[in-house]
This record gives C-alpha cells, structure tokens and sequence, in this order.
C-alpha cells in the first residue's frame, strides 16, 4: 500500500515573481510551499539545491536561467477534492492555466508528483 501523500507541481519560481504567483494561486485555493522552508523536510535547503540542480540540468541549458530560482511544490486545496475521488481534471487545468499566465517567472513540466502531505488532516478539511 501506498504511503499517504499529496499531489504536487514542483516548480522553479523566479525569487521576484514569486510573491504575485503566490497571491494568484491563493485566489484558486492552490499552495506555493517553498522546498527550502516546506514542513516535511528534515534538511530543506539542501533539498531544494537537489531539486533545482535536477530540474536546470535535465533541460540541458534551455533553463540555465533558472539555476539560481526557487524550487516550490504546489498543492491543491480542499476545494478541489471529492472525498476520495481522484483530483478533477478542472483541478489541473487551473494550475497550468496560472502558472502559463506567469511564463516569464516559472518553469515547471506538465506533471503531478507526490509528496508527503504538507498540511495536517485538520487544515485540509
């Protein structure tokens, strides 16, 4: 079986963007949680130079620009879920939608990854 989990964008964030991403991710109940400070890791920052150093060299010098960024996971909020349904496809849509309107400040794939949840079982509710 499974560990519990959550589903996650990870994204690289311009640091000067990041701030307006967050407003307008808040606004669609979606959450910007920075790796480097995120509750589940016992070792953030060096996570986050893992993921950031991962993400700019398997693009292969097309996200160079990106190698100082901040990676961020971003979560869905309980308005999105359905009890145990699966996440909506609405639910993926909004966030590729979000994240395409702040092109010049984000670099993310079109994927969900999984994490362990990030906010307890009361705050999801």
């Amino acid at each position: 079986m499974r560990a519990p989990h959550q589903n996650v964008a990870t994204v690289l964030v311009d640091p000067r963007g990041l701030r307006d991403l967050e407003l307008d991710l808040m606004a669609l109940d979606l959450w910007v949680w920075p790796v480097a400070t995120a509750p589940i890791c016992l070792d953030g920052p060096r996570r986050a130079f893992q993921i950031r150093r991962r993400l700019v060299e398997s693009h292969r010098g097309a996200w160079d620009l990106a190698r100082d960024w901040t990676p961020v996971w971003i979560a869905f909020g309980a308005t999105w879920y359905r009890g145990a349904d699966p996440l909506p496809w609405a639910a993926h849509a909004a966030l590729w939608r979000a994240l395409a309107d702040h092109a010049d400040h984000v670099r993310f794939r079109k994927r969900l990854g999984g994490v362990e949840p990030l906010q307890a079982a009361s705050e999801q509710t």
